[in-house]
């Protein structure tokens, strides 16, 4: 599993996205690709070994080719091609590097299909919801070097996946791409392609591989150098240490506010509050930037006025954000939805403990109205009774029936 900004995506251990399943590479709530499966003369390969790097940058898969039987006897044993296969995410883009060696002491033709397509289903029909229409399967757009598959949504936006391959494929089509190579003895063979996620035909440029591998571990490198070094005499501790703050640093995403803890990949890759706040609390003593960065996001995104569709009262702050074609549509409650009893309360809490970590005064000078209105909802709107606890009840039909942290 990888991820980067708002782009995630599930992979099998081979690198590939079986269909009729939850793999895919997902942007902003909706799955852009689908299906992606690498046959090697015609073959799926054999899995040798997978592993994503301990950054969590990188997914790194070798396979090899199994016997090729001709009449009955061995015509190409196992293991004669390896093939070398390295995905990661960058700025929603996903590149790919396949290099196929061949181990043969004689020249062998070899041929790549990478078989392709995406359903541009929403987050929550990938997790089982039904929906009683859907938006339109556009025909795909072939070039020579490029695929783009698209999708025009009930919310009127089109969404696409533009691969592009380098070198061009012998052959293209709107779900396959053909490369067909003889390989020296010993030799290699180079291949790349990208998966770029456009929203009304934007997305980013893709990068070359090289150059977009470089900014991606730049970045890395960054946000490490910004952290409180950890370091013991157990080094079991430090690995364990090591591990987390990796596994976090992935979740972290750039928002306009700052930095922000997403909740979890795969279904929970959003701005959750409660998870966001109680994670900058925990994260303080390590980086203050983070709770900066959800302080000043749950401040933007406060709510200012009453909807019951939302479970919105103004003072509250956000309990969780979807991005996809369903919460565009309001099928789901969750576009901007506010059904949480505590992270009210737990942004003030957040607020005096960044305050006393960093004596930040401008921040909280900046953010004082927003605090005073979640004091203000607290104690008015979150204690109907006046008992001096705070309560919940769902008004949305669509909205969340528990509101506590076992939501």
């Amino acid at each position: 599993m990888l991820k980067h900004a708002d782009a995630f995506a599930v992979f099998d251990r081979s690198g590939d996205l079986l269909p009729g399943g939850e793999e895919g590479l997902y942007y902003q709530g909706t799955r852009f690709l689908s299906h992606l499966v690498l046959l090697v003369d015609d073959r799926r390969p054999l899995l040798l070994s997978s592993t994503v790097k301990e950054d969590n940058a990188l997914l790194v898969v070798d396979l090899t080719n199994p016997d090729y039987l001709s009449d009955g006897v061995i015509a190409r044993p196992r293991d004669t091609v390896h093939v070398f296969r390295c995905s990661f995410l960058w700025k929603g883009v996903c590149y790919n590097s396949l290099r196929v060696h061949n181990y043969d002491l004689r020249p062998l033709e070899v041929s790549l299909e990478l078989f392709f397509g995406a359903d541009f289903a929403d987050v929550f029909e990938v997790r089982g919801a039904k929906r009683e229409r859907r938006g339109a399967q556009l025909d795909p757009e072939v070039e020579s070097r490029s695929v783009r598959l698209k999708y025009r949504g009930l919310d009127r936006t089109v969404r696409g996946a533009r691969i592009e391959f380098e070198p061009a494929p012998q052959r293209v089509t709107g779900s396959r791409a053909l490369f067909r190579d003889a390989i020296l003895p010993q030799g290699e063979r180079s291949y790349l392609f990208t998966v770029s996620c456009e929203v009304d035909g934007r997305a980013a440029a893709p990068r070359s591989f090289e150059v977009a591998l470089e900014e991606a571990a730049e970045e890395l490198r960054a946000d490490v150098a910004r952290d409180a070094a950890i370091y013991t005499s157990n080094e079991q501790f430090n690995d364990w240490v090591n591990r987390s703050t990796a596994d976090l640093r992935m979740m972290v995403t750039r928002t306009d506010a700052g930095p922000y803890p997403y909740a979890g990949v795969p279904w929970f890759s959003t701005e959750f509050g409660r998870d966001g706040i109680i994670t900058a609390l925990e994260y303080l003593w390590v980086n203050p930037e983070l709770a900066r960065g959800v302080l000043r996001y749950l401040a933007a995104t406060q709510a200012t006025q009453t909807i019951p569709e939302q479970d919105a009262e103004p003072g509250k702050i956000l309990h969780e954000v979807r991005r996809g074609e369903m919460a565009v549509l309001g099928e789901i409650p969750f576009g901007r939805y506010y059904g949480s009893v505590d992270a009210t309360p737990l942004f003030v809490i957040l607020a005096g403990a960044y305050y006393e970590r960093t004596a930040d005064r401008p921040l909280i000078e900046s953010i004082w109205p927003n605090i005073e209105r979640a004091l203000e909802w607290v104690a008015e709107r979150g204690d109907v009774d006046g008992d001096g606890f705070v309560e919940y009840a769902r008004r949305s039909p669509k909205g969340l029936s528990v509101q506590g942290w076992k939501d």
